[in-house]
C-alpha cells in the first residue's frame, strides 16, 4: 500500500491531461532549485532502484454498529509489493512493479465477504529526490476481487501528485488527485503540508497518511501517524440477515481509519523495520451502489512492516 493519496479512476484522456499539467508545473516549480540539486549526488547514487515492502496488520474484534444480527468481527491484512526504478533522465524515473494485498475477516458468519484481495501492477512516472518522489503519475491496473477473478473485477486505479516549496527548505505543499471507476466518488483529492521544524522533527500533514515524525538518530524514528484506507472490490455472493443487503457481484468500498504510534529501526543496511500500535476507529463495508453501509465499533490494532531498498 504505497499511497500518499486516494487512488482510482479510468478515463485515459483525463489522466493524460492531468499528467501533462502536473509534470509541466513540476518542471517550473523545481526549476528554481535545480542548480542546488545538481551539486548533490548523482540520481543513480542517491536513489534506490529496487523497492520491497511488506505489511501485516491485525485489528481485534469489535461489534457491528447498525444491527445486532450482524454480530462482530476482526480483520487481518497482508500486503507485499516490489518495484524497480528505471532512470529516464535527470531525476525522472519510470517505476514498474507488482503488489498483492489481502484482507481476511473473522467473527460472526453474517454473510459479508470473508476475503477481499487485489493483485495489480504499478506503472509510474516520478521525479525522485533522495529516494522520495516529489511528483508523479501512477496507474495500478489489476484485479480487485473477493474470491473469483473475472473481467468485472478489473480496474485501473490511479493517482497524480506534485509537491512544491512554500518556504525554502522549511515548508512544502503537496496536492494530488486519485480515483477509479469502482470507487465513490470516482475522483478524490489528497494533499497537505510538509513542515520541517528541525533536522529531527517534521510534520507530514499529507492525507490520507498524515504523521508527526521525530528522528532520534540515524537508526531510530518515532511517528504519531494516521491512515485513511479506501479500496474497492468486486464481491461474489453477499447474503446477510438484512433484507436490504443481499447482492450478487456487487462492488464494496472497504474503509479502515487508523491512528497510532510507530517505532522504526533502520540500523540494518538497506532495511527498515517498523512496529505500530493504536486504534482502528472504523471498519466500513460500503455497498454504495445500493446505499447500504455496515460499520464496526473501534478496536485496537497492531502492525509490523518491513521495507528494503537497494
Amino acid at each position: 500500500m504505497n499511497n500518499i493519496f486516494f487512488r482510482k479512476l479510468s478515463g485515459r484522456s483525463f489522466v493524460f491531461a492531468l499528467g501533462v499539467l502536473a509534470f509541466a508545473g513540476t518542471a517550473v516549480l523545481f526549476a528554481g532549485t535545480e542548480p542546488e540539486m545538481q551539486q548533490a549526488a548523482k540520481p543513480e547514487e542517491e536513489n534506490s532502484r529496487d523497492l520491497f515492502s511488506y505489511d501485516l496488520i491485525y485489528t481485534l474484534n469489535s461489534d457491528f454498529k447498525t444491527d445486532s444480527r450482524m454480530g462482530d468481527g476482526d480483520s487481518l491484512y497482508n500486503d507485499f509489493s516490489y518495484d524497480h526504478r528505471f532512470l529516464i533522465t535527470g531525476k525522472w524515473y519510470f517505476r514498474l512493479g507488482y503488489e498483492y494485498e489481502r484482507f481476511d475477516f473473522g467473527g460472526s458468519d453474517n454473510g459479508l465477504p470473508r476475503h477481499l484481495q487485489a493483485s495489480y501492477a504499478h506503472l509510474a512516472f516520478e521525479y525522485v529526490v533522495k529516494d522520495h518522489a516529489g511528483a508523479g503519475l501512477e496507474l495500478d491496473p489489476g484485479f480487485y476481487f473477493q474470491d473469483r477473478i473475472g473481467r468485472s473485477s478489473f480496474d485501473i486505479p490511479w493517482k497524480i501528485f506534485v509537491s512544491f516549496p512554500l518556504k525554502k527548505d522549511k515548508i512544502f505543499g503537496v496536492i494530488g488527485l486519485g480515483g477509479s471507476l469502482n470507487q465513490d466518488p470516482i475522483i478524490a483529492p489528497g494533499g497537505g503540508l510538509i513542515w520541517l521544524f528541525s533536522d529531527k522533527l517534521r510534520l507530514e500533514g499529507v492525507f490520507p497518511k498524515p504523521a508527526l515524525v521525530y528522528n532520534l538518530n540515524d537508526d531510530w524514528q518515532f511517528r504519531i501517524t494516521g491512515n485513511l484506507y479506501y479500496e474497492s472490490f468486486r464481491t461474489d455472493d453477499v447474503f446477510t440477515p438484512l433484507h436490504k443487503l443481499r447482492e450478487h457481484n456487487a462492488i464494496v468500498q472497504y474503509n479502515e481509519d487508523r491512528a497510532g504510534i510507530q517505532v522504526s529501526y533502520s540500523g540494518i543496511k538497506h532495511f527498515k523495520i517498523s512496529a505500530l500500535a493504536g486504534c482502528t476507529f472504523v471498519r466500513d463495508f460500503d455497498f454504495f451502489r445500493v446505499h447500504v453501509s455496515e460499520k464496526t465499533d473501534p478496536a485496537p490494532f497492531v502492525q509490523l512492516s518491513v521495507d528494503a531498498r537497494f
